[in-house]
């Protein structure tokens, strides 16, 4: 069942059925603007033929037929002014919208008119055939009529607006764009202001002859978009995202470009918004201006409206991914970034070729001298590109996998390493939804992460460097995250990862000290082959000690505490650490409070109890105790 939503600008149409899989079922077909107008021109030949019919009020049926006959000397040149247009077919939602208007208007006065049309009849008629003749002169009076043609003066004047809408022919070979004309209020929109705007912008920027103007109302648009939900909406229910997309495909003009980005990226606030902007085939769009184009502001935009869109759906993340966006992305990003040659981080010949391609481009641009290629222009590029690369990896393994055949691991490495602020938190978040995908999936995790690629060398000890000494806590909790995901794929014992996460536990900040607890409980955990090794390094690197101060009842660290215990009592039970610091005790006082609010401690807590009990040095002196 097609659900329906109605849009406040008094439109209602159904909310399913779009380009991405909609369209089930037979539509029916959609009149043409011609078709409509024709239909106007007949109503109104109707019109005119009813008032001549009048027996009655025939001072206001001349009234009703004059206004025929402007409206159908307005209609016909609208008609024309369409056909002359030399971008076909035209913009036509407002005339779609006024021709609507008018049939009522119209339909209504002929209503009217045949009111005044006396029925012969016997001279003696039934009653109720009197009754009949009679009700209409009863029900028609000049209140009726003086409404009628109101409502036809309306619609003329709308009519008349959009005359003023269209560029004309000025008789000498030019063209002359009257859209700013339109910026006056028609009648149909007197009560919503929105809508003439919306119109006059998206015919400008469609039809407007010079590219200032186009951009212009680009721009406008953009505001529009960013003033409000409602205005979004009406923006893209009136037909507004296909003209700014050829706008953006307008290589010849960057300031329209990058006002088209603008009003796009101001559209795609949600997720439903998101899906109609790309059922208009605006992903492909995208993506392409974004390899040709030489502008860094304007591939600086294009990159945040792909974070934007991939980050709040996850279909235009997957479209994104299918049409290839992150070849360009890692092209903008390794751009002037020294990556070396190792044949361990080439990737494959194809994709070498394109990236190849693409940076010559981007570098050509860079030394043209543009005047936003400064080092801050350049900047904001590469946190764009990083942003959108972390918002396509984050929960896909494809695009994951993509982004771990080209060199973007070692040149996410190398940002990391030279960079501060947040391009490098946007590389590291995008190294550490990397190694999620891997820790779910053996493939990545032995492509991308292999033992003999320089680049996953690089980037492991990028993250060991930014855990100890990262100048934020959220750069590293997003180390030691990304450093538990990789967890097996270190060796048994491995001081050298396992040291930095262990100081983590005493971090002061919560969510640093729970992510390392996390960590190490990725190590430590039975699904990891090397857990008992793990386990043992741990204890023997003094984690036990600021793991018991995790466990304290409230705080946000206490279920990975509480894990990564249970995982060390039960892999090595024996360790005399476990006994100083009375971790039976602990674990026993903390059972029933623990596994009732926490059900992944079912089974995982009682089993680390049992193997104190049984192979813990003073295990006996603590049985049957219990707060």
């Amino acid at each position: 069942m097609t659900k329906t939503r109605k849009i406040t600008g008094g439109v209602i149409r159904p909310s399913g059925g779009g380009g991405r899989g909609g369209g089930r079922g037979r539509r029916r077909r959609e009149s043409t603007v011609e078709e409509d107008l024709s239909r106007l021109i007949t109503l109104a030949d109707r019109l005119k033929k009813a008032a001549a019919d009048a027996d009655s009020w025939r001072s206001e049926c001349s009234q009703l037929t004059d206004r025929a006959d402007l409206i159908t000397a307005v209609l016909r040149a609208v008609a024309r002014r369409l056909s002359s247009l030399p971008h076909q077919p035209p913009y036509s939602a407002p005339v779609r919208r006024v021709a609507a208007s008018a049939d009522r208007s119209l339909d209504r006065a002929i209503s009217f008119a045949r009111r005044c049309r006396r029925r012969r009849r016997l001279l003696l008629p039934s009653p109720a055939a009197l009754l009949r003749f009679l009700i209409p002169f009863a029900a028609t009076g000049a209140a009726d009529f003086r409404r009628a043609l109101a409502h036809l003066d309306a619609s003329l004047a709308d009519l008349r607006w959009l005359l003023s809408l269209y560029p004309y022919d000025d008789g000498e070979g030019g063209v002359v764009a009257s859209v700013g004309v339109g910026l006056s209020l028609p009648p149909i929109a007197a009560t919503d202001p929105v809508l003439s705007y919306v119109w006059t912008f998206v015919a400008a920027v469609q039809m407007a002859s010079r590219p200032s103007d186009r951009a212009d109302a680009a721009q406008s648009l953009a505001n529009l978009a960013r003033d409000g939900h409602r205005n979004r909406w009406v923006i893209v229910d009136e037909g507004g995202v296909p003209p700014l997309l050829a706008l953006l495909e307008y290589r010849d003009d960057e300031a329209s470009q990058s006002a088209a980005a603008a009003a796009l990226s101001n559209l795609c606030t949600d997720r439903e918004l998101i899906s109609t902007v790309a059922d208009a085939f605006a992903i492909p769009v995208i993506v392409q201006t974004l390899s040709d184009s030489t502008s860094t502001r304007l591939q600086s935009q294009l990159a945040s409206l792909i974070s934007r869109m991939a980050a709040l759906d996850a279909l235009a993340c997957e479209e994104f991914a299918r049409e290839d966006a992150i070849l360009p992305l890692v092209a903008l990003l390794s751009s002037d970034v020294p990556l070396g040659d190792d044949v361990n981080t080439a990737p494959p010949p194809s994709m070498k070729a394109s990236l190849s391609t693409r940076s010559s481009r981007v570098s050509v641009a860079h030394g043209g001298g543009d005047v936003d290629e400064s080092p801050a222009a350049k900047l904001e590029l590469k946190t764009a590109c990083a942003e959108a690369l972390w918002m396509l990896c984050k929960g896909s393994i494809e695009s994951s996998r993509k982004v771990a055949e080209t060199v973007a691991l070692l040149c996410l490495a190398k940002l990391m390493e030279t960079e501060e602020d947040q391009l490098q938190l946007n590389c590291l978040r995008t190294v550490m939804e990397i190694a999620a995908a891997a820790e779910s999936n053996a493939d990545l995790r032995g492509s991308a992460f292999k033992k003999n690629s320089s680049a996953a060398k690089s980037v492991v000890e990028q993250l060991l460097r930014l855990a100890q000494q990262g100048r934020s806590p959220s750069v590293q909790a997003a180390a030691v995250r990304a450093l538990g995901s990789l967890a097996r794929t270190f060796p048994a014992r491995e001081a050298r990862v396992l040291r930095p996460l262990v100081a983590q536990l005493g971090n002061q900040d919560s969510d640093v000290s729970a992510e390392a607890a996390m960590a190490l409980g990725k190590f430590a955990s039975s699904d990891n082959y090397l857990c008992v090794a793990h386990a043992a390094a741990i204890v023997e690197l003094e984690g036990v000690r600021p793991l018991m101060r995790l466990l304290r009842p409230g705080e946000k660290s206490q279920l990975p505490g509480l894990v990564l215990l249970c995982c060390l009592a039960s892999h090595v039970p024996r360790h005399e650490a476990l006994d100083r610091e009375r971790v039976l005790l602990t674990l026993e006082s903390v059972r029933r409070r623990a596994v009732a609010r926490h059900p992944s401690l079912v089974e995982l807590l009682p089993r680390a109890i049992r193997q104190l009990q049984l192979y813990g040095h003073q295990a006996q002196s603590y049985i049957g105790f219990e707060r």
